[in-house]
């Protein structure tokens, strides 16, 4: 029997943190990105990681950062794991020493088995939905464009929810799923029982 790993993304507050961890969360994402809503400061993330408890991971989030913008984060917040979601290549997300992990923006035309042979060192392909700018955007994509058999590890995201999460994982079969918007009371406000509600889903269809 697999256990679908969850992430949950973008908080900004320590009440979220353990509503997430309380819920049985096995990561929890930062984001490092300033135009996102979700955006939080380093100081800030350096209190929220600290609270973490053992085996639930502290994950940074970065679009195309310079390297020293990640070396600024790394030198206050425990991450141990990083997640890429801009145009970065192999090299951009290895140097820092660290297992990361990169997004694939998913439309027609996508061919995730190359994306996945262009970044050989990732500790998983992440796929989401293509919208301007970065990030899902809180939308779906068609799963069918991900490939049949893909090997990597597989971190579903884009528009899930408690409603739609335990088809995902029935049709994808992904390693793990990250959700942002979709335990959200507004944005960068997560909802504690939204986020039991989206857990118990995934524990659900993993049956």
């Amino acid at each position: 029997m697999s256990r679908t790993r969850i992430k949950i993304c973008g908080l900004t507050r320590a009440q979220d943190v353990r509503a997430a961890v309380r819920s049985g969360a096995d990561a929890i994402g930062f984001v490092f990105y300033p135009p996102s809503p979700r955006a939080i400061d380093v100081d800030r993330a350096a209190e929220l990681a600290a609270m973490l408890p053992p085996f639930v991971t502290a994950v940074g989030l970065f679009v195309n950062p310079a390297p020293a913008e990640v070396e600024a984060v790394l030198a206050r917040v425990p991450l141990q794991l990083l997640q890429f979601h801009g145009d970065e290549g192999e090299a951009d997300c290895a140097r820092y020493g660290l297992p990361w992990i990169k997004a694939a923006r998913m439309r027609a035309g996508v061919d995730l088995l190359e994306f996945a042979l262009s970044h050989p060192r990732a500790r998983g392909i992440l796929v989401d939905a293509f919208v301007a700018g970065y990030g899902g955007g809180g939308e779906t994509f068609d799963w069918s464009l991900i490939p049949q058999g893909f090997e990597r590890p597989l971190v579903l995201s884009g528009g899930l929810d408690a409603d739609n999460v335990g088809e995902a994982i029935r049709r994808v079969r992904p390693w793990a799923v990250d959700v942002s918007s979709g335990v959200e009371s507004a944005k960068g406000i997560k909802d504690a029982a939204k986020i039991a509600a989206f857990i118990a889903g995934v524990r659900h269809a993993d049956g």
